[in-house]
C-alpha cells in the first residue's frame, strides 16, 4: 500500500511503542469504527503510521485539502473505496460520519474507520448521532512513564495489585524525579533537549491552543480566556471552584464554564469525581480539575524550580493521576479514577474502580512517611466496604506492608 504524504511526515526511526495501540487493534476487530480522541501533539498520528499493527491500514488525513475536498462532495463514493481505513483530523468534516453510517449500513465488517482527532466535542457528538452501536470511543493520554522507559512488556503494577494486593520483588527502585514530573509526558518535549522543550512549549501555547480554540468557536476575550488556563495550570490536582477561578481571571460564571468546557473539549483539562460509594451521590461533591499533563502545567503556572515550588504535591498528582489513566484507558473497559472525601474533610486523592472492587491511593511527594500519612487510608477502608486495599504512594525506593489493607508502595512502582 502507498503511504499518503502526511503518513510519511510522521514515520520516525526510533519509535517509542504506545500501549493503547493494543486496545485500538482490539477493539477493530470487534466494532467497524473505532474513534481515538486526544489532545493536539499528544502523539495520536505518530502511533497510528509507526505502530507495527496499525500502520498496515491505508491512512488518509483531512489535512489534505485535496482528500477533504472529495469526501466533502461525494463522501459515500470516496468511502467506499477504502476497505480499512484511518482517517486522521476527523473533526474536519461535517458529512464524514452519515457518510460512514450509511456505508456501515451496507457493510458492517469489523475495522472498517478508524477515526482519530484533537477535539472531542465535534467526533463525540457526531458518532453519538450516527455510530450508536457501530463504535467505541477511546482517548490517548500523554506517554506513562512505561513508555517513555521502554517498560511494556509486562502487565501494570495497579491491575496485578487488585488481582493480589501485597508486597513483590520489584528489584531495584529508583524515586521519581523532580525533572521527570516536570517534563510530563507528550513526545515532543519528551524526546528534546531541555532547552528546546521550553521554546516549543512557547509554540505551543501560541499556535496549537489558539488554533483549536478557533476551531470550537470564537473567543471575544482571548486575555480573559488565557488567564483563566494559567489560572487553571495553578490549581492541577485542587477542588475546582468555578466561582473563584472566574474572579481571578476577571470572567463571569457562564463565561468561565464555558471556557473549561472547551478546555476539556480539546484534552487539556479534564475532572475527577468524587467517589462515594454510589453514582447518585457523587455528583454532589465539587470534582477535582487536573491539567492533563504535568509537563505543560508547569509551563503555563511558571514553574521553574519544583523543589521549592508550594505545588509540588499536586503537580505529582498530576504526574501519577496521567500515568494512571493512560494505563487504564490501554488495559481496561470501564475502569474510572475517583478521589473520596468525607464532610469531615477526610480525603484520599484517588480511587481506582474496576466496577466491582475499588483501591484507593494517596500520593506524597516526599521519600519518608509517618502514621499520620495513612490516617485517611485507614478511614477510606473502613467506610468502603468492597474497598480491596490501600496505596500509600510515595517518592521512596521500598514496598512496605504497614498492615490492615495498607502497602506503601514507591511511586515509581505504582506507575510501572
Amino acid at each position: 500500500m502507498q503511504r499518503s504524504l502526511q503518513a510519511k511526515a510522521n514515520i520516525v526511526k526510533n519509535y517509542l511503542d504506545r500501549e493503547l495501540s493494543g486496545q485500538i487493534a482490539r477493539a477493530l476487530r470487534s466494532l467497524p469504527t473505532v474513534v481515538l480522541t486526544g489532545m493536539r501533539q499528544v502523539g495520536k498520528t505518530s502511533m497510528l503510521v509507526n505502530d507495527p499493527e496499525l500502520s498496515k491500514r491505508e491512512y488518509v488525513s483531512l489535512d489534505d485539502m485535496a482528500y477533504l475536498k472529495a469526501l466533502e462532495e461525494n463522501t459515500d463514493q470516496t468511502l467506499s473505496y477504502h476497505d480499512a481505513v484511518t482517517i486522521d483530523e476527523a473533526q474536519r468534516s461535517d458529512t464524514l460520519f452519515m457518510g460512514i453510517k450509511r456505508v456501515l449500513e451496507k457493510d458492517r465488517r469489523p475495522g472498517r474507520f478508524l477515526l482519530s482527532g484533537s477535539a472531542t466535542l465535534p467526533l463525540k457528538k457526531a458518532a453519538a448521532e450516527t455510530l450508536t452501536g457501530r463504535s467505541i470511543n477511546l482517548k490517548m493520554m500523554p506517554m506513562t512513564r512505561r513508555e517513555i522507559r521502554e517498560e511494556t512488556g509486562g502487565k501494570p503494577f495497579i491491575l496485578k495489585f487488585f488481582s493480589k494486593p501485597g508486597k513483590r520483588n520489584a528489584g531495584e527502585v529508583e524515586p521519581i524525579t523532580d525533572a521527570e514530573v516536570m517534563t510530563g509526558g507528550l513526545p515532543p518535549v519528551v524526546l528534546a533537549k531541555k532547552e528546546d522543550a521550553r521554546f516549543w512549549l512557547i509554540g505551543y501555547e501560541q499556535n496549537y491552543l489558539e488554533r483549536d480554540i478557533r476551531f470550537i468557536s470564537r473567543v471575544n476575550n482571548i486575555i480573559g480566556f488565557s488567564n483563566l488556563v494559567r489560572l487553571v495550570a495553578g490549581r492541577t490536582g485542587q477542588l475546582l471552584n468555578v466561582s473563584n477561578i472566574g474572579r481571578d481571571a476577571d470572567l463571569n460564571y457562564n463565561t468561565t464554564m464555558r471556557y473549561l468546557g472547551w478546555l476539556e473539549d480539546l484534552f487539556l483539562i479534564y475532572r475527577v469525581q468524587a467517589f462515594r460509594g454510589s453514582r447518585a451521590s457523587r455528583i454532589r461533591k465539587k470534582p477535582k480539575v487536573f491539567f492533563a499533563d504535568s509537563g505543560l502545567a508547569c509551563h503555563l503556572a511558571g514553574i521553574e524550580d519544583l523543589s521549592r515550588d508550594p505545588l509540588k504535591g499536586y503537580i505529582y498528582e498530576t504526574f501519577v493521576a496521567q500515568n494512571l489513566l493512560g494505563i487504564l484507558e490501554a488495559h481496561t473497559l470501564g475502569w474510572e479514577l475517583f478521589y473520596w472525601k468525607t464532610a469531615g474533610e477526610r480525603e484520599v486523592d484517588f480511587v481506582v474502580d474496576n466496577r466491582r472492587e475499588v483501591v484507593g491511593i494517596e500520593v506524597k511527594a516526599s521519600s519518608s512517611f509517618g502514621s499520620s500519612d495513612i490516617r485517611n487510608l485507614r478511614a477510606f477502608l473502613e467506610a468502603t466496604p468492597n474497598a480491596r486495599a490501600g496505596i500509600l504512594a510515595y517518592n521512596g525506593t521500598e514496598m512496605v506492608s504497614l498492615g490492615r489493607k495498607i502497602w506503601a508502595v514507591p511511586i515509581s512502582v505504582l506507575l510501572s
